[in-house]
C-alpha cells in the first residue's frame, strides 16, 4: 500500500558489547535488529542494524543499533552522526563498563543531548546500583540527568515504562524544517531483482521526493530517485526526520558505497578544507588557570581552554575524520586554542555549524576505544594562510564567532561572497546584495570605495591624458571577481562614461585653473570622504595613497578646496561652521571629550580643531580647560547669510561617495554663514590672516 511516509523520530542505541541492545529493540519492536548470519550466530552486532514501532502515542520510532565491539568502531560512528537522541543501554549484572564510557564520549562528542537510560537484565541482578553509577556518570556531559528504566527483554518487565519514556523523548526533539536542504549520508548499499540499486540512510531534515534530483557525493554525479520506502512502507514522500530506502537510477551499485552523501545540488558545499572549534570530551579535565576549577570534569561541547587535553597542538598531526556514515583522513593544523584547521583526503559535502568528530587511532591502549573529540565547522572555505601571523589573526577572528556563524561573520572573514556560496554554506540569511548576487560587509565595501578613489586618484596622476580608467583595470587592481562590482562602487563623485571610470567634478565646483588635474582628482575624493565623516582628517597614509603632497595641499588650501586646521590637520571648507552649529547644542561650558563625542571626531582632530575655534573666537577656553561656544553659529534663517561661503560646506556634504551626511542630522541649509556676525567672521578672518603669514601658503605638511 502506497502513502505518504508518517512522521516519525530516530534514535540511536549506545552502550558495552553485550548489554542487551540488540535483545532490547527485539523486545520492543518485534524485529532482528542483526542482519547478518554471523551477527546471529555470535550475538554481537557487527553492522549497523534497524528496526522501529509504533509508539502508544502514535508517533513512530526507529532504532538505529550499533556495535559495541572496539573492532566495529568505525560502524558505531556511522549509526551515531545523523541522529538526534540516544538510548543509552547498561545492563544491571555488569554495570558501568569501559565501553560504556567510550560510547559516552562518542555521544558527547556529536552532541547529542537528549536520551533515556535503559539498564537491562534486570531479572539477573538488581538493577538500582547499575542506575546509580551510570546515571552518575552520564549526568557529566551535556546529556545530563536522564530517565532511567529498568527492563528485561526476557520477561517484558519495565518495556511499557520504556515505551512511555521514549513517548517523552520524541516530545522533547526539536522539529526538523521539512524545507532545509537534503543530505543523506548513506550507510547501506544493495540490489534488488527488478528495482536496481538501492540505498539507506537517515534523513535528519528536509524533504524527499519520488521523481527527485539529488546529486551524490563526491563525484557529484546527478541521480533520480526512482522509488522511496520509509520503515518498509512505498512512500511518495518523505519528511525528516526519516529512515530512508531510495531506489536509485541512473547508478551502478559498484558506484556507491558507505561514506557518500546524496544531497541536493547548490545547497551544500563540497570541502577538503575546513576550520574547526575543538569541544572537551566526555571526562577531560581542564588545568590549572582555566575559569574551572583544575581536575574537574567540563561538559562536553564547552570550548577547549587553553592547554587542555582536546587542544589542538595536542591532537595528532594526523585524524580520522568522522561526520555521518563518512570516514576520512584528515591533516591537522593548529590555529590557536581550541582552533584547528583540518585537509581532508576527500572532499565532504559540509555546512558551517555541522558537528564533527575527531579519533586519532594512534592513541588507542589495548582494550580501548582511540581518543576522540568533537569538533564544530565555522568555515567551509576558509581563506589561505599564505601570509606571516594569518593563523594567528584566524584564531582571534575565530574565537569570537558562534558555534553557528552567520551571513555577518563569513563575510566579515571573506569581505565579498555571491549569496549562492552563502547559502551552499548552510546560511539562507543574508544582506541585501550590493550589485547582482554579491553580498560585501560593509567595512570592506566602505574599504573598497576609498580603494577606488586612490587608485581613480593615483591613474588620473600617471595618465593625465587618458580618458579615464578602464572598468576591468579598475577591477583588477582592486582584484574584485567581478565588473558589476566596480560598477556600484561607482557612485558620486565617481562616474563611468564609454566604459571608464571618471572622478567627476560636483555640480557647481571648480578646484581653479591654478590646481592640475591630479591634485583637483585626489581633492575630490578627499572631500567624499570628509561628507561621510566631516571631522576624521585624514592621515598622513591616506594622503599619501591619493598622491597629496605638503605643497598640492598648501595649492588647494589657497584654491579654497581645504581648510587647514593645523600642520597635521585638514577639512573640508566650512568645517568650523558646522562645528559650532554642533557645539552650540552642548551644555555650557563644555569639556573636550564632550566636544570629541558631539562631533563624532578623534582626539588626532578634534584638539587641533579646538584650538583653532579658540584662536578664531568662536570658542574660548576656561582656566579648569572646559570651553564655552562665543560667536552665536549661523542659520539659515539670518537674513544675511552669504551663499559664496555656503556653498562649499554644502557641497562636501552633498558629494561623498553615497553616504551623504549620514553621520549627523545637521542639513545643508544648517550650514550657510552669517556675513555680518557668528563664527564665518572670525573663520575668514582667520583663514586670511593664516594666508597673510604664510602658513596657507608654506610647504610644510598637513
Amino acid at each position: 500500500m502506497e502513502s505518504r511516509a508518517r512522521a516519525m523520530h530516530v534514535v540511536v542505541t549506545a552502550g558495552h558489547v553485550d548489554h542487551g541492545k540488540s535483545a532490547l529493540i527485539r523486545a520492543l519492536t518485534g524485529m532482528e535488529p542483526d542482519r547478518w548470519a554471523e551477527e546471529q550466530r555470535r550475538g554481537m552486532t557487527i553492522d549497523l542494524g534497524f528496526g522501529w514501532l509504533t509508539l502508544p502515542s502514535g508517533d513512530r520510532l526507529a532504532f538505529v543499533d550499533v556495535p559495541g565491539h572496539e573492532r566495529f568502531v568505525t560502524n558505531m560512528l556511522a549509526g551515531a552522526g545523523p541522529v538526534p537522541a540516544v538510548m543509552f543501554v547498561v545492563a544491571a549484572d555488569e554495570g558501568w563498563m569501559p565501553q560504556s564510557a567510550e560510547h559516552l564520549a562518542v555521544v558527547a562528542a556529536l552532541g547529542i543531548r537528549r536520551g533515556v537510560l535503559a539498564v537491562t537484565k534486570s531479572d539477573l541482578a538488581d538493577p538500582g546500583p547499575a542506575i546509580s553509577q551510570a546515571t552518575a556518570q552520564i549526568a557529566q556531559t551535556a546529556l545530563g540527568k536522564l530517565p532511567a528504566i529498568a527492563v528485561s527483554s526476557v520477561t517484558g518487565a519495565g518495556l511499557a515504562e520504556l515505551a512511555e519514556a521514549l513517548c517523552e523523548l520524541c516530545r522533547s526533539l526539536p522539529e526538523p524544517d521539512p524545507g532545509a536542504p537534503v543530505r543523506i549520508w548513506i550507510d547501506r548499499v544493495f540490489s534488488m531483482t527488478g528495482s536496481g540499486t538501492v540505498v539507506t540512510g537517515t534523513l535528519p531534515a528536509g524533504s524527499v521526493h519520488r521523481g527527485d534530483e539529488l546529486v551524490i557525493t563526491p563525484s557529484m554525479r546527478p541521480v533520480r530517485v526512482r522509488d522511496l520506502q520509509s520503515l518498509g512502507e512505498t512512500a511518495q514522500a518523505a519528511e525528516g526526520v526519516a529512515r530512508v530506502a531510495l531506489n536509485l537510477r541512473g547508478i551502478g551499485r559498484d558506484s556507491l558505497h558507505r561514506g557518500m552523501a546524496l544531497v541536493q545540488a547548490g545547497r551544500w558545499t563540497l570541502t577538503d578544507l575546513i576550520d574547526v572549534r575543538l569541544s572537551v570530551p566526555a571526562g577531560s579535565s581542564v588545568p590549572a588557570g582555566s575559569s574551572v576549577p583544575p581536575g574537574s570534569p567540563v561538559p562536553p561541547g564547552s570550548p577547549v581552554p587553553p592547554g587542555s587535553p582536546a587542544g589542538p597542538g595536542q591532537l595528532a598531526r594526523s585524524v580520522a575524520v568522522h561526520v555521518g556514515s563518512a570516514r576520512v583522513v584528515a591533516r591537522v593544523r593548529p590555529l590557536g586554542a581550541g582552533l584547528a584547521r583540518l585537509s581532508l583526503a576527500d572532499a565532504l559535502p559540509l555546512h558551517v555549524g555541522d558537528r564533527i568528530l575527531l579519533r586519532d587511532p594512534g592513541s588507542r591502549r589495548t582494550g580501548s576505544f582511540p581518543a576522540v573529540a568533537g569538533a564544530v565547522v565555522l568555515d567551509v572555505a576558509p581563506p589561505s594562510l599564505g601570509r606571516r601571523g594569518a593563523a594567528a589573526a584566524a584564531a582571534r577572528m575565530l574565537s569570537g564567532w558562534p558555534d553557528r556563524p552567520g551571513a555577518a561573520e563569513l563575510l566579515a572573514r571573506h569581505g565579498i561572497m555571491r549569496a549562492s556560496t552563502l547559502l551552499a554554506m548552510g546560511v539562507s540569511d543574508h544582506p541585501v546584495p550590493v550589485a547582482g548576487e554579491w553580498l560585501a560587509d560593509p567595512g570592506h565595501w566602505r574599504a573598497l570605495g576609498h580603494q577606488l578613489g586612490e587608485v581613480l586618484a593615483n591613474h588620473a596622476a600617471a595618465e593625465p591624458l587618458a580618458a579615464g580608467m578602464p572598468v576591468d583595470a579598475a577591477r583588477a587592481a582592486l582584484e574584485l571577481p567581478d565588473r558589476k562590482l566596480v560598477l556600484a562602487l561607482a557612485k558620486p563623485p565617481f562616474r563611468v562614461t564609454g566604459g571608464a571610470l571618471h572622478i567627476g567634478r560636483p555640480a557647481g565646483q571648480d578646484a581653479g585653473p591654478e590646481l592640475p588635474e591630479a591634485v583637483r582628482a585626489a581633492v575630490r575624493v578627499l572631500r567624499a570622504d570628509l561628507a561621510a565623516a566631516p571631522f576624521l582628517s585624514p592621515d598622513a597614509d591616506r594622503l599619501r595613497k591619493l598622491g597629496l603632497d605638503a605643497r598640492s595641499i598648501a595649492a588647494a588650501v589657497r584654491a579654497g578646496e581645504l581648510m587647514r586646521v593645523s600642520d597635521q590637520v585638514v577639512l573640508a571648507p566650512g568645517a568650523d561652521v558646522l562645528a559650532s552649529e554642533l557645539l552650540a547644542r552642548l551644555p555650557q561650558p563644555f569639556t573636550a571629550a564632550e566636544a570629541r563625542q558631539a562631533l563624532d571626531s578623534t582626539r588626532r582632530t578634534a584638539i587641533p580643531l579646538l584650538e583653532y575655534l579658540d584662536s578664531a573666537g568662536i570658542t574660548q577656553r576656561l582656566p579648569d580647560d572646559r570651553r564655552v561656544l562665543v560667536s552665536r553659529p549661523a542659520h539659515a534663517g539670518d537674513p544675511a547669510v552669504s551663499g559664496a561661503a555656503a556653498s562649499p560646506v554644502a557641497a562636501s556634504l552633498t558629494g561623498g561617495a553615497g553616504t551623504g551626511a549620514s553621520r549627523t542630522s545637521i542639513t545643508t541649509a544648517d550650514l550657510t554663514v552669517s556675513g555680518g556676525h557668528g563664527p564665518s567672521r572670525p573663520a575668514a578672518g582667520v583663514a586670511a590672516g593664516r594666508t597673510d603669514t604664510g602658513t596657507a601658503g608654506s610647504a610644510s605638511g598637513p
